[in-house]
C-alpha cells in the first residue's frame, strides 16, 4: 500500500458535493411541482397565457364599455397589473403549503428544509417568464416602446421574487402548525386584488395613502413596471428603495420564523 494511501482514503469530502446535491435537490423540486401542476391538463402550458389574457379582456371590457376609459394602452396598463398580482399569489400559495405536501420528503432526505417552500416559489417563475413575454408583446402592441429602461426589470423582478420567498418561509412554518395558514393566505390574496392598482392608476390614489402602496411591494412592482413600459421611464427611485427594504427584511425575517420552527417539523408532519 502506498505511504499516502490511509491518508487520501481519509480526506473531508469536497463541499461542492454537498452543495451539488442542494442544487440537484432544489432543481428537483422545481420541476417537480412544475410537472404536477400541468401533468391532467390537456392545454398545458397554454394555460399560463390564457388565464391573464381572459382577465385582461374582462377588465378592458368592463373599463372602456362600461366604464368609459379613453386610454388606448389601457390592456397593457391592466396586464401591468395582472402579471405581478398572478406571480405573487400563486407562488405564496403554494410556499405556504409546500412543507405540508412535500413531507415525506422532509422526513427522509436531511438536506436545508429551506429549499422546499423556496423551489415552490421558483418553480412559479417558470410561468412567470411566460407571461413576461405575453406583456412585454402587449406593451409593444399598445404603444410602448423597446428602450433601455427595459434593463430595470431583472431588478424590479429580483427583488419581487426575494420578497415572496420571505414570505413563504414564514408562512410555510406556521403552516405546518397552524393548517388554517393557507386559508388565511388565500382571504389576504382576495383582499391584495383591491389594494394592488390592477385597473386603476396611482394618480387617484389620495394622497395620504400613496406611501402604503409604495411599501406594499407587488403595488410598487406595477408602478415600476408601468414607467418602464409604458412610458419610458426609470422607476422612482424612493420606490426602488422602498421596494429593496421590504423584500430584504421579509427575507430575513421569513428565514429567522422557518429556522426557529423547522426543528420540530418531524412530529407535526
Amino acid at each position: 500500500m502506498p505511504p499516502n494511501a490511509q491518508m487520501t482514503s481519509h480526506q473531508p469530502r469536497p463541499a461542492m458535493t454537498w452543495r451539488g446535491d442542494v442544487l440537484f435537490l432544489l432543481e428537483s423540486l422545481i420541476l417537480k411541482d412544475f410537472r404536477i401542476r400541468y401533468r391532467n391538463m390537456s392545454l398545458g402550458l397554454l394555460w399560463s397565457l390564457l388565464n391573464p389574457l381572459i382577465m385582461m379582456a374582462v377588465l378592458t371590457f368592463v373599463f372602456t364599455k362600461v366604464f368609459t376609459n379613453p386610454d388606448k394602452q389601457f390592456p397593457a396598463f391592466v396586464l401591468c397589473g395582472i402579471v405581478p398580482f398572478n406571480f405573487f399569489t400563486i407562488a405564496w400559495a403554494t410556499g405556504t403549503s409546500s412543507i405540508v405536501d412535500n413531507a415525506a420528503l422532509v422526513k427522509r432526505i436531511p438536506l436545508p428544509r429551506e429549499i422546499v417552500p423556496i423551489a415552490a416559489v421558483l418553480s412559479n417563475c417558470i410561468h412567470l417568464a411566460i407571461q413576461l413575454a405575453l406583456l412585454l408583446v402587449c406593451a409593444l402592441l399598445f404603444g410602448g416602446t423597446v428602450n433601455i429602461q427595459w434593463f430595470w426589470l431583472p431588478l424590479v423582478w429580483f427583488l419581487e421574487i426575494v420578497f415572496v420567498c420571505g414570505l413563504a418561509l414564514m408562512t410555510a412554518s406556521i403552516n405546518v402548525y397552524v393548517r388554517d395558514t393557507r386559508y388565511v393566505v388565500e382571504s389576504i390574496n382576495t383582499v391584495m386584488f383591491w389594494l394592488v392598482p390592477i385597473f386603476y392608476g396611482f394618480e387617484v390614489i389620495p394622497r395620504r395613502y400613496v406611501p402604503f402602496y409604495e411599501f406594499n411591494p407587488v403595488a410598487a412592482l406595477v408602478l415600476c413596471l408601468r414607467n418602464i413600459l409604458l412610458h419610458a421611464t426609470p422607476p422612482p427611485t424612493g420606490t426602488i428603495l422602498k421596494l429593496s427594504a421590504v423584500a430584504f427584511v421579509t427575507l430575513a425575517f421569513g428565514t429567522l420564523v422557518f429556522r426557529k420552527g423547522k426543528d420540530a417539523f418531524y412530529e407535526q408532519i
